[in-house]
């Protein structure tokens, strides 16, 4: 018949030709109809849009308006977070069960609404698989019903605001909705531009599956002010953010002090390595890089990386597939700014590209595009430019590619390719990295956790682990609201100690000098100095070490040489060792008990009873070494899935001030079981228990280096923890304003953070918390001291 093409499927592989598109939006803009164009926020269960605000537009990929969008100002966040008050009492007092009908309701609304949902996201730029919200509904309805059952002992925070990026996905926010709601939360959303329309059909169709009334609130305006605005309010108990990096920082730096723990995803900012090596199949190789790399919206930037024998075969195939394809749509035209001013300099740097066709001279589409022959230093390789450019580096062996592929400080992701599988299982071990897909990527299932490293994150979305940032354990002391005090960060912790001379002098009692521990050996400070120990009556009962900047950093430089070959023992092997600690303590108890009873003037028996405990608890971490595990879950696709649990790294910890020896051995055990090592501040009011307990430490075969402590003023000591990149956690209790400097400073380098207002906490309530057995405050001090690994192995 005349004017039917006659293209042949072997024309269309070649050509590789976009289908046209059958989208029209019907559903969606008869939905945006119905609301007049105009979609305010959505609290108390209904669309508010109040008169005299601003607003702006949301576009299409074509940049046409679709709607405008009113923006919040401070009294509209304040009613939203008293809906959602209100709304957590409600949705608290339901049981289980009921909670859990909901969220399932939930997945059949969404099941009806599926061409909705789809046309919405769509248009808003931010298409996401119904099918995957659907999986995620039904996951976390179960364990809406399961809380109580397999999670006793925990409460769930209150008010949850979950804050997301312009370039956020769908699918990221409702990772953090819909655990947060099925643990018995209410939640404030604050979408970004392109999840703001998604995020208000949402929660209607929340709203049309039962939940009640300002359990779900949807508060939309400038992400980064609003989000801030939103964690001032007092009636929220917790934020966790995802998206990208810039604007995750400012909302950290923004919200310090308010007293809101935060928590920080930033997936869209990760470089993620795309390794191949030369045991792989190359053509599903290749076919994994033109899927990946040349989308019009990526989750993360890759690097692709090459075994140098197979690196011309991939060049080749790359250019055979690419050729005759058609250019891609950028986010923005500073998009496009981004990506000229990277390919220049890779070419001036001796790059050379594979183009799919030339670029147009301006405009917001560029085509797909490698960048080969690049160092792992060039610009391009450490922060790749956005849309669809790739760069290209090679490596030699099989260890020197692990190598390069945790050369990013990002540690979100990995994707390995080779038909070896004692390969991929040793590369996947080896890199420091949440997920790592073998011959896949960018898979994703609810039941699975996504945990970032180092500058990816410092929350854990997804699973059974996910859920408990959501949570806290009952006894578990919590921070509270707070104004921020005004801080210089600039000179926080730069005072010099006080210099206290006693008054008057007797001979007859000199007081003793201890020394400090730093890479296993007994030191002054750094800077020579040392301070007063004073005892209850203000007498001087000893001289201890001023330690300071240089002192940490000289710990945790003897603590990254010995902590890779600890995490590499056995856990049976770490357990003996614990065991080993324990009989230790058990012979010095009673000098460790009269350091107490001097020091604080607690009575002896209390004393004994502290050290017995605290024997116990280093026992009970030497138990748990080999028996906490990770697991093989069921997932609804084809392969299999591992799961494990990895140590952090170095981890600083400034300890409480009551309980000296029990909070010390509860916390150094449960970053050393799971394989840390960990630099230690006493409390700076009462340091001779923890340095009497040093003595334990060089009498055990703990490995010199792996625990460090340092004394000194705690604010100087608490900066220099903050500052050291290679510390990846820090639990701290202290001041508010030591809080809030850790909640400022640390947004970059990014940490893992556990903070406590110890002024607020009384010291009988504080030693009881410690004194408990309660099975949920040492499953929080686990989870603390580990991160999660997830290897995928598709099969046929």
């Amino acid at each position: 018949m005349a004017g039917i093409s006659k293209k042949t499927v072997h024309d269309i592989f070649q050509n590789m030709e976009y289908g046209p598109s059958s989208t029209s939006f019907a559903t969606a803009q008869s939905w945006l109809e119905k609301h007049s164009r105009t979609l305010g926020f959505f609290t108390d269960g209904k669309f508010s849009c109040p008169a005299e605000r601003q607003s702006h537009n949301v576009t299409d990929s074509n940049a046409e308006v679709v709607c405008s969008i009113v923006c919040a100002n401070d009294q509209d966040v304040a009613s939203v977070a008293s809906s959602a008050s209100a709304g957590y009492k409600t949705w608290s007092d339901l049981s289980c069960y009921q909670r859990a009908k909901v969220l399932h309701r939930l997945a059949g609304v969404l099941q009806i609404h599926t061409q909705c949902v789809s046309e919405v996201c769509e248009l808003s730029q931010s298409s996401t698989s119904p099918a995957a919200l659907i999986r995620l509904a039904q996951y976390y309805a179960s364990w809406a019903q399961l809380r109580d059952t397999l999670l006793p002992e925990w409460n769930p925070r209150g008010v949850v605001a979950v804050v997301v990026s312009d370039d956020c996905t769908v699918y990221s926010l409702m990772l953090k909705v819909l655990p947060a709601l099925a643990m018995g939360n209410a939640v404030i959303v604050v979408p970004g531009g392109t999840t703001s329309l998604p995020a208000l059909l949402l929660a209607q169709l929340f709203m049309e599956a039962g939940i009640p009334a300002g359990v779900l609130n949807v508060v939309t305006g400038s992400e980064s002010s609003l989000g801030v605005k939103v964690a001032q309010n007092p009636h929220v108990n917790y934020l966790t953010y995802s998206g990208c990096k810039k604007t995750g920082e400012a909302l950290a730096k923004a919200s310090a002090g308010c007293g809101v723990p935060m928590t920080f995803s930033f997936l869209l900012s990760s470089v993620c390595p795309f390794i191949i090596f030369d045991s792989a199949d190359l053509d599903s190789a290749v076919d994994g890089v033109i899927e990946m790399a040349f989308k019009k919206k990526k989750d993360c930037r890759w690097v692709l990386c090459v075994q140098e024998s197979v690196c011309d075969s991939v060049v080749s195939r790359l250019r055979l597939r690419m050729a005759g394809m058609k250019c891609v749509p950028l986010a923005s035209d500073m998009d496009r700014s981004l990506i000229d001013t990277a390919v220049q300099g890779a070419q001036q740097q001796g790059a050379t590209l594979i183009q799919s066709c030339s670029p147009p001279p301006a405009g917001n589409l560029y085509p797909p595009t490698v960048l080969c022959g690049l160092a792992p230093s060039c610009d391009s390789v450490v922060s790749p430019p956005p849309g669809p450019v790739v760069p290209l580096i090679s490596f030699r062996s099989s260890a020197e590619g692990v190598t390069v592929g945790n050369h990013s400080p990002h540690g979100q992701a990995a994707s390995i390719w080779t038909e070896d599988l004692t390969l991929a299982l040793e590369s996947a071990k080896s890199l420091s990295v949440g997920s790592v897909w073998v011959n896949c990527h960018s898979v994703v299932d609810p039941a699975l956790p996504l945990c970032g490293r180092r500058e990816s994150g410092n929350c854990t979305d997804g699973g059974r682990e996910g859920l408990y940032q959501f949570l806290r354990p009952s006894l578990s002391p919590s921070l509270t609201h707070s104004t921020p005090s005004s801080i210089n960060y600039d000179v926080f912790g730069s005072a010099a100690s006080k210099c206290l001379i006693p008054e008057g002098f007797d001979p007859s009692s000199v007081p003793r000098f201890y020394s400090q521990l730093v890479g296993g050996q007994l030191r002054k400070a750094d800077s020579g100095c040392s301070r007063s120990v004073l005892g209850p009556g203000g007498v001087v009962l000893a001289h201890c070490p001023d330690g300071g900047r240089k002192d940490v950093r000289n710990a945790v430089e003897a603590a990254i040489k010995v902590q890779p070959g600890w995490m590499k023992k056995s856990p049976a092997t770490r357990s003996q060792s614990l065991y080993s600690l324990a009989g230790i303590l058990e012979k010095k108890k009673r000098d460790i008990a009269t350091s107490i009873h001097t020091q604080t003037g607690v009575a002896l028996e209390e004393a004994d009873k502290e050290v017995e405990l605290s024997i116990y608890r280093l026992s009970e971490w030497a138990a748990r070494c080999d028996k906490e595990q990770g697991g093989i879950p069921f997932l609804p696709q084809t392969g299999s899935a591992l799961l494990t649990p990895e140590a952090i790294g170095v981890v600083g910890v400034v300890l409480p001030s009551y309980k000296q020896i029990l909070s010390l051995v509860s916390l150094m055990g449960a970053a050393v079981a799971m394989g840390n090592a960990v630099v230690m501040v006493p409390s700076e009011k009462y340091p001779l228990p923890a340095l009497e307990f040093i003595q334990v430490l060089q009498a055990s075969d703990i490995p010199g280096g792996l625990v460090s402590i340092i004394t000194g003023g705690r604010d100087q000591l608490t900066q220099a923890l903050a500052n050291h990149s290679v510390i990846q956690s820090i639990w701290y209790w202290g001041s508010k304003e030591g809080c809030q400097f850790l909640q400022y400073s640390c947004a970059c380098p990014l940490k893992r953070l556990w903070l406590h207002y110890e002024e607020e906490e009384k010291e009988e309530e504080g030693g009881k918390i410690w004194m408990s057995s309660n099975p949920s405050l040492q499953e929080e001090l686990w989870r603390k001291a580990v991160v999660w690994k997830c290897v995928w192995i598709p099969t046929a």
